[in-house]
């Protein structure tokens, strides 16, 4: 039901409960059985076994698995042992990297009251949050958090901060009268939410909501609905899996029965061939070098305060095409700040942001001096003295006890040139939301005066009708700046006056001036969001608050045209169709909720974008969850949307979003170019081995020295390619388009063309070594180091996918050179002590025996930096420009 519609009498009857005496203890326990405990319901996670088992769910996994049973079954235990390690590791890495157990709807259960005060049987109880049912009467005070959803029965200066829940930047004033039936969460000013706080003031509320029911609940119920995406790189990596699945079982089957009919092999030994065959073309290493690498790029983006939770949310940073960006403490400070005064027409410009008193009243850009302006000085000296907050500084930072409106005003009385003093207060009127505005009768030198301050509409009916045209102008005029508008007044009464009431405020007051007061942006997040925009990146602000305010926050931005925008009432009634049309025609969203959030992200992603969203509060944390990146806030974030995020931002920063950007296009770059080194080993293993059944050869690897080549250049040599810095132009291009193919025509041309040239040389050394009658030991020893050095010598060309590798940059990557020492020591071992020739069937080589892998190691190296240069001269614009634009 809609309660808010509801007069209170009716609810009241509807709960069947008396504000005077609740419910009675036995109702209470009756409607406890019925509805459930005041708790959100947890959701239903795997357990660390069948966690683990998941990161063996791989195509490429099962047929290396096929693999190792065919080998037991033929009693080479020593290759099925080191098959299933390969596949136990990879796993391993898999689980150890990914293992982020799902806490969001943890945090959310955690933000619900533990305790709560009640009516029972005409009796104040104080109760666990868990045993609060819908009837029960709750008492609110200040410093409270509200333990279910409720109608409130009474509101006294209440106040309820609602920011994690609803985006608002202030904390909402609370009322007890009836609003329309078509009004937004944010503006049901009748309504107290679960997991909010009381900011001030006191209420009392009858509960119409308990766990699941709540505002809270339902946001708990969308995050465990919603679906989580695949990143690209896994869909990518997962497709590509299948694809080369599909192309090693049919390979395999081909070349048993052409094994098996045309030559002599024993079934044994054909057997142990195919899984030869199968094993050399499956890059069992590169899930391995992918979570390193990715791994990699975590540390470095933690080292720029941006903590990633998930290891492919890496690179899909570098493919993010729209960020969607929650405003308040996001794109804003969520700090209150006097933004200009007007007092006696003259309009003041205040300098500074946020609580700290540093900047200055100003008028055409310089500071004024308040002593030229006697009116000025007197509308501070109120703003101060009618003022229950309190300004201090805590461990370098500035803060504010009491309402923020409150705090920013005693800020902007600090950035005086000289210092506001208090006036003695002789009696008050302290703030109500019913009557919006607080007073004081004060003494001052020349007789006592009342000083009232607060809604400029209502102290407008203070003051003589003359005055009214001037001001009601300027409200109009600052309020369309987004500005939230406060006036103060005054009055001069007999000097025998000792208190006050509403009645001595009815007439006769003189309007001193109003103050516009904003929530400010970030001075960096400017900078940041023109370099989203050079990127190829949307961004789109999704706020709580009021359109003219997220308008105009937007203008100082840059983000929107022409001042528009788009409420979330007009999203709830638009169809899909609509809805996408609105995603993409709109930057500004304002008045949100949180399924609104979900909706507009879900739009997004039909459209095809790659889709971030930034947020710090509860309201955001389903987006978070669906958006294919969430970044949370990690200084004013909630629990709730840190967890539901794969991104937290520790300096809540928006600039440290565009680091993060750049760090994500530079891994998948890399990522890039490590496939484009790994599977050319993978490739030139299995032509060695194809072509050797064919014409029924000598195989010249077994399945063990296979896997040792391709895990010993997959974890060793391309981890140097990780280390690779940012290509130049790479944040002017736009991102990657989400359909693109994990291998380009000229990348698949790239590896068929080193495989080539590898597997060529061996077999032209092969046959001149044959014909000398070395023994096949040492024969498979000399294949195997040649496609290793092979390997080494093309590090050098990966480097740069197109640029040649002899420039001004070549000795920029240490990891280069370090790699290549530990590669040279560890194939040294592999070759010469006993115990390792015994597991790998490796044998020791004399020293002219090394000449062949390092003579067709510097052939590949020669060979393809003569293809970048023909490719640059003859095919740059049809190959090269095109992969680029990618």
């Amino acid at each position: 039901m809609k309660w808010f519609n509801e007069e209170i009498e009716q609810v009241l009857k509807e709960q069947s409960v008396s504000p005077e005496t609740g419910l009675s203890e036995a109702e209470a326990v009756k409607r406890l059985n019925r509805w459930g405990s005041n708790e959100l319901p947890e959701g239903k996670g795997d357990s660390v076994i069948v966690k683990f088992f998941k990161h063996f769910h791989d195509v490429l996994i099962y047929v290396l698995l096929a693999a190792a049973f065919i080998t037991m079954i033929l009693g080479h235990y020593v290759d099925t042992a080191v098959i299933l390690a390969v596949v136990i590791i990879n796993a391993s890495i898999g689980y150890f990297q990914e293992n982020k157990a799902e806490k969001a709807l943890e945090a959310i259960r955690n933000m619900l009251s533990i305790k709560a005060t009640v009516m029972r049987s005409g009796s104040r109880l104080g109760i666990r949050a868990a045993e609060i049912v819908p009837g029960d009467i709750v008492v609110l005070r200040a410093g409270d958090k509200v333990p279910a959803d409720m109608r409130l029965l009474e509101a006294i200066n209440l106040q309820i901060e609602e920011s994690s829940l609803t985006g608002e930047s202030l904390a909402v004033e609370k009322q007890i009268a009836v609003i329309p039936e078509n009004t937004v969460l944010g503006d049901r000013t009748n309504m107290a939410f679960a997991g909010t706080s009381v900011a001030s003031g006191s209420g009392l509320g009858v509960v119409i909501a308990t766990g699941a029911n709540t505002a809270l609940g339902e946001i708990s119920t969308a995050m465990e609905s919603v679906e989580k995406l695949q990143t690209p790189l896994i869909k990518q990596t997962t497709d590509f899996g299948k694809l080369i699945s599909i192309v090693i079982v049919l390979s395999a089957i081909l070349m048993f029965f052409i094994g098996y009919l045309f030559h002599d092999y024993g079934t044994a030994e054909l057997l142990l061939a195919i899984i030869g065959l199968t094993v050399a073309a499956i890059p069992e290493g590169l899930p391995a070098i992918l979570s390193i690498i990715l791994a990699l790029g975590v540390q470095k983006m933690a080292a720029k305060n941006a903590i990633v939770r998930n290891l492919p949310s890496v690179e899909t940073l570098g493919a993010v095409t729209v960020i969607c960006s929650d405003k308040t403490g996001t794109l804003t400070k969520n700090e209150m700040t006097v933004n200009s005064v007007i007092v006696q027409g003259i309009e003041f410009e205040v300098s500074g942001t946020g609580y700290s008193p540093e900047g200055a009243i100003q008028r055409n850009g310089r500071e004024v001096s308040i002593a030229e302006y006697p009116m000025l000085e007197q509308f501070l000296v109120c703003l101060k003295t009618v003022n229950e907050a309190n300004l201090y500084q805590e461990e370098n930072k500035w803060m504010v006890s009491g309402g923020p409106t409150e705090g920013c005003l005693l800020t902007l009385t600090e950035k005086a040139d000289k210092k506001i003093e208090v006036l003695p207060i002789i009696a008050k009127i302290p703030f109500d939301s019913s009557y919006k505005y607080m007073a004081a009768l004060v003494e001052e030198k020349h007789g006592r005066r009342i000083y009232v301050k607060g809604a400029p509409e209502v102290l407008l009916d203070m003051v003589a009708v003359e005055e009214r045209s001037f001001w009601e102008v300027q409200i109009a005029v600052h309020a369309k700046r987004g500005e939230r508008l406060l006036a103060a007044a005054v009055k001069t009464v007999s000097d025998d006056t000792q208190s006050i009431d509403h009645k001595d405020l009815r007439d006769k007051f003189h309007l001193m001036g109003i103050v516009g007061i904003i929530d400010p942006p970030r001075e960096e997040v400017i900078d940041s969001i023109a370099q989203c925009r050079s990127a190829g990146i949307q961004v789109k602000m999704i706020t709580g608050d009021h359109k003219e305010t997220a308008v105009a926050i937007g203008e100082m931005l840059g983000i929107g045209r022409e001042g528009k925008a788009i409420e979330g009432w007009e999203l709830d009634s638009m169809d899909m169709t609509q809805l996408a049309r609105a995603a993409i025609e709109y930057d500004i969203f304002a008045r949100t909720s949180p399924t609104n959030k979900l909706q507009l992200v879900t739009a997004l992603q039909a459209q095809h974008h790659i889709c971030a969203m930034t947020g710090d509060g509860v309201n955001d944390a389903p987006a978070l969850k669906r958006a294919d990146i969430g970044i949370a806030m990690g200084i004013k974030g909630t629990e709730v949307s840190k967890e539901a995020a794969e991104m937290v931002l520790v300096d809540d920063n928006f600039s440290t979003i565009v680091n993060a950007v750049k760090e994500g296009r530079r891994v998948y770059d890399n990522l890039k170019k490590t496939i484009l080194f790994i599977l050319p080993t993978n490739v030139s293993e299995g032509m060695l081995i194809f072509i050797s059944i064919l014409l029924g050869a000598t195989i010249p690897l077994t399945p063990v020295q296979i896997l040792w080549v391709n895990m010993i250049t997959a974890v060793t040599i391309s981890l140097a390619i990780a280390f690779e810095k940012l290509e130049p132009g790479t944040m002017e291009r736009p991102p990657r388009k989400q359909n693109v193919r994990l291998l380009s025509t000229y990348a698949i041309f790239r590896i068929a063309f080193v495989s080539s040239i590898i597997c060529g040389g061996i077999l032209w050394m092969n046959s001149v070594l044959s014909a000398q009658n070395y023994e096949v030991g040492v024969l498979q020893t000399i294949t195997l180091q040649t496609l290793v050095i092979s390997q080494l010598f093309y590090l050098f060309n990966c480097r740069n996918e197109s640029r040649f590798a002899l420039n001004k940059d070549f000795f920029s990557n240490k990891a280069a050179f370090l790699v290549s020492g530990i590669l040279i020591i560890v194939q040294l071992a592999i070759t010469y002590i006993p115990f390792i020739n015994f597991v790998l069937g490796t044998e020791p080589i004399s020293i002219n025996n090394w000449g062949w892998p390092f003579i067709i190691g510097f052939s590949v190296f020669v060979l393809v930096e003569l293809e970048k240069w023909v490719v640059q001269k003859f095919f740059t614009t049809t190959i090269v420009s095109r992969k680029r634009k990618v």
